[in-house]
């Protein structure tokens, strides 16, 4: 005799759809993954560095974005608003910090993404480090520092996947 799939069709109760959904939620949030994208800008092309942080945050379970050798600020904001990125990683070797550096915020500001946390990398005279935490850098990484110590710094700096960006 044919089942009569019209009579016998499941059709949850409220309280089990309720009961599921923080389950569904807590699942898509163990998902989402730190989003960062490494730049290297201006005319500097000693990338090892920045590929070297790039392993680094993917082997630590971050999606990572590399967009290569000699990037204008303008190609990294255009890169981090179409990937949607958490945190910028610049890597400057060349000692055009103070150019680049302000120009990148100022075009964050712009594009009202300023909950993206920007680091910078690389070979930073100690005497830079508080004009450019002045402009909105979250941390400066110089040659030396330990990759566990960027991978917590991310972590305990970027916001929960679970909660909207304002933008």
């Amino acid at each position: 005799m044919p089942v009569d799939f019209k009579r016998h069709h499941y059709q949850p109760s409220a309280p089990l759809c309720s009961s599921l959904f923080p389950v569904v939620k807590c699942r898509r949030m163990a998902e989402a993954k730190i989003r960062v994208l490494v730049a290297k800008p201006g005319l500097d092309g000693h990338d090892r560095g920045a590929k070297v942080i790039a392993r680094a945050l993917r082997d630590a379970g971050m999606e990572v974005i590399y967009t290569g050798l000699r990037q204008t600020p303008e190609m990294i904001v255009s890169a981090a608003l179409q990937e949607d990125v958490q945190v910028i990683g610049l890597s400057i070797l060349s000692g055009a910090h103070n150019a680049i550096v302000p120009r990148v915020m100022d075009l964050l500001k712009q594009n009202k993404m300023d909950d993206v946390l920007v680091l910078v990398g690389g070979i930073i005279p100690d005497q830079d480090i508080d004009h450019l935490k002045k402009q909105g850098v979250a941390a400066i990484f110089q040659p030396g520092t330990v990759m566990d110590d960027i991978v917590q710094f991310i972590r305990s700096k970027v916001k929960r996947a679970d909660v909207p960006a304002a933008r």
